[in-house]
């Protein structure tokens, strides 16, 4: 059986995440009690196996402070009784859910006369730090549109049951910012720039005669060939470890050039009927 546990910081796309999950063939409930969570593991989920046996729940701040504080308790009974339980935790900056909140005008479920929006946040954050530090996977919305996270829940998460682990290879601009959500990331603003070839400045990493020119440079092959020898390596370690979840980001200064060539050229190397690879050009999106 497998059991999902969706959590995020309130506008950081929870709904989006468990309706794209319902689309993959889930059973999904959102804002379950905590408190209820082992009832409903004993009398729903194991007394109707086939009804429940891809199951996703979302938690959030809703819930008692004392029964997020003891969710490593909750988790380890779940595993205890043989389901396959893993965490999705989905964050955004400060800047983007307050301004996702000025635009809907919805009221955060922490917020009060007493507590204003950016207080909440706080609050919120911490009070679900004992359910992000389980993450099996961290996913960072922040500049994340409602299509592109779909495609990402499915790609990750609603469509990878046979496969071994989900790589997701990312390229992004520096001067845009480090992906929260990254496990390795790669500077590759050393490696020659196409930026400052005129004809070649207009296009991006995916245009041949940008991949031409860096195909030809020996420092671009020898940057690749480090992270794919290193990948190689280490990739199996964290599968034996139970880990399903990768996020290589590839940056460059502006993330249009470089990195988008890079992020390609590693998803060709790495694709195979074992392993779930994705790639997000995040800012050419």
């Amino acid at each position: 059986m497998k059991l999902l546990i969706v959590s995020a910081l309130s506008g950081s796309g929870k709904s989006i995440a468990l309706d794209t999950l319902e689309d993959c063939g889930y059973y999904c409930i959102d804002n379950l009690p905590l408190t209820l969570l082992q009832d409903f593991i004993n009398h729903v989920m194991l007394a109707d196996k086939k009804t429940y046996a891809k199951t996703a729940i979302g938690i959030d701040a809703r819930n008692q402070f004392e029964s997020l504080a003891n969710f490593s308790e909750s988790l380890k009974l779940i595993r205890d009784k043989g389901i396959d339980c893993e965490i999705i935790f989905m964050q955004a900056e400060e800047s983007t859910l307050l301004k996702r909140y000025s635009e809907t005008r919805r009221r955060h479920p922490l917020t009060d006369f007493n507590i204003p929006l950016r207080e909440a946040l706080k609050i919120e954050k911490e009070m679900l730090t004992p359910i992000a530090k389980h993450a099996n996977v961290v996913i960072d919305t922040s500049r994340t549109h409602y299509h592109q996270l779909r495609e990402l829940i499915r790609d990750q998460i609603g469509e990878r049951d046979f496969r071994h682990i989900s790589l997701q290879f990312q390229s992004f601009g520096f001067k845009h910012g480090v992906p929260l959500d990254a496990d390795f990331v790669f500077d590759a603003r050393s490696l020659p720039n196409p930026f400052w070839i005129p004809e070649l400045r207009p296009l991006t990493g995916k245009d041949k005669p940008v991949a031409d020119f860096l195909k030809e440079q020996p420092l671009v092959t020898e940057f690749f060939e480090d992270i794919s020898t290193f990948l190689e390596k280490w990739i199996p370690r964290f599968e034996a470890e139970g880990r399903s979840y990768l996020t290589v980001a590839i940056g460059c200064t502006g993330g249009q050039h470089r990195s988008v060539y890079l992020a390609d050229a590693l998803i060709n190397h790495f694709k195979s009927p074992m392993v779930n690879v994705i790639v997000r050009h995040r800012e050419l999106q």
